[in-house]
């Protein structure tokens, strides 16, 4: 491709909203954390090594008996509340900035558990009912 010699009609996108196919037999609950899969389709966030945080599901996507892409969830970017994790776990103000790992589709992690959870945000704050999660 050569550079520009004339006025280009660039699309734009606002960045906060995703429509991803949802995997095969996969349910996404409003609210929940999702993440994509090595194939590319919308999960909910479990423990696993090979998924990508991809933000909260705005509403229920239910692909049970269906095929990988017979639905697509619409999937928002940005900061939400999910639950901490505990004990050794747990985060803590000390941890802004820091990735956060999924547990499940409504907990976050300080660590990654040896190698078995994936990294799907960072720790944007902490408070008293659980942390805030900045999905990009």
């Amino acid at each position: 491709m050569s550079a520009l010699s004339a006025d280009r009609n660039t699309p734009r996108r606002s960045g906060d909203k995703r429509i991803i196919p949802v995997a095969a037999s996969a349910v996404l609950y409003a609210g929940a954390m999702a993440a994509i899969n090595a194939a590319g389709n919308a999960v909910p966030v479990s423990v696993s090594t090979t998924l990508k945080g991809a933000g909260r599901v705005e509403r229920r996507a239910d692909n049970t008996g269906g095929a990988a892409g017979a639905i697509s969830a619409e999937i928002s970017a940005g900061i939400f509340r999910y639950a901490n994790s505990a004990a050794g776990d747990l985060i803590t103000q000390a941890d802004i900035g820091s990735d956060c790992y999924g547990v499940d589709d409504q907990t976050v992690a300080k660590t990654s558990a040896t190698n078995t959870r994936s990294v799907v945000g960072k720790v944007f704050d902490v408070d008293a009912l659980g942390v805030w999660v900045k999905f990009s």
